[in-house]
């Protein structure tokens, strides 16, 4: 395959893990449409990797299963390129679910292009406004402090604020990978944001992981409120106005079926619990909607 027959992927990305959460994750930004569907590869007993610039999409999942078996990001970033003919057209940023990094950026690889790798993230990009895009993002990830996804994110807002891809901007994505830390339980897919074509990429991928977290994450233990007392009476008022509930006198019995039915409707599915309780957050919609539902009524 000639070279203008490989389609091009000129990007910015992050992989970086999480030694405090053992999660691990992939931030990318580009004028590509659909990134998210081409650069980023997660495992949460592997590590992450990002693969740009004529991405070659084979090396997510043979580099996962090399690190899988414990293999150095450096030694999987060599097994991959060692045969690719391509491989000076490739740009790839590798970290392992012990925090050593890699990246490699190819010379006939658009310019600016280039990488820095350090223990627990590795930044690079290509079609960049110079090399203080790859450095802000390093720089970002380095000073900040809290979850992994706000920090990647973090990271690609500092990456486009230095100026960025030189093309402009179209799609984003975010992917995090925690052991057991998707929707139940059930998978490592903790999050799983694309924004496909947006002519802000960035600020609408950070404002879908505001959506996540209200959605997705689990009850946190201080957000636990006890269905009794003022509680109880709110959640009463809130379900009877939002049609839940009829009016009159109700059992505990018959407000957390009343409750369930509107958790499952709103897909607040990971903040149910079988205790009487009620999720803050969970609470604090309720009361958001009945208010909005009021305002509109007396329009």
């Amino acid at each position: 395959m000639r070279h203008n027959e490989i389609p091009l992927v000129s990007t910015f990305s992050i992989v970086a893990y999480d030694e405090a959460t053992a999660e691990i994750g992939v931030a990318v930004q580009s004028k590509f449409l659909a990134v998210g569907a081409v650069v980023p590869s997660a495992n949460a007993d592997a590590g992450a990797i990002a693969t740009q610039s004529f991405a070659n999409t084979s090396f997510g999942p043979r580099g996962l299963a090399a690190l899988k078996l414990g293999n150095s990001p450096a030694d999987v970033l060599a097994d991959l390129l060692r045969d690719d003919p391509a491989r000076e057209l490739r740009q790839v940023g590798i970290v392992n679910a012990r925090g050593q990094s890699a990246t490699f950026t190819g010379k006939d690889c658009f310019p600016y292009a280039g990488g820095i790798a350090e223990h627990g993230f590795a930044a690079q990009g290509n079609t960049l406004h110079g090399p203080g895009v790859v450095e802000a993002i390093a720089e970002s990830f380095r000073a900040s402090k809290g979850p992994l996804s706000e920090r990647l994110i973090a990271a690609l807002a500092a990456g486009q604020e230095a100026g960025g891809d030189r093309r402009g901007m179209q799609s984003a994505s975010l992917l995090i990978v925690k052991e057991n830390g998707g929707y139940g339980g059930f998978n490592d897919r903790a999050i799983d944001l694309r924004v496909d074509d947006h002519d802000q990429p960035i600020a609408e991928l950070a404002r879908l992981l505001t959506l996540h977290r209200l959605y997705f994450e689990r009850t946190r233990e201080e957000d636990r409120l006890p269905l009794t007392g003022e509680h109880l009476e709110e959640v009463i008022v809130t379900l009877c106005a939002l049609g839940y509930l009829p009016a009159g006198d109700h059992d505990m019995d018959a407000v957390k079926k009343a409750l369930f039915s509107y958790i499952g409707t709103e897909n607040f599915d990971e903040r149910w619990c079988e205790d009487a309780i009620i999720d803050r957050k969970v609470l604090e919609f309720m009361k958001n909607q009945m208010a909005t539902q009021n305002n509109r009524s007396h329009a």
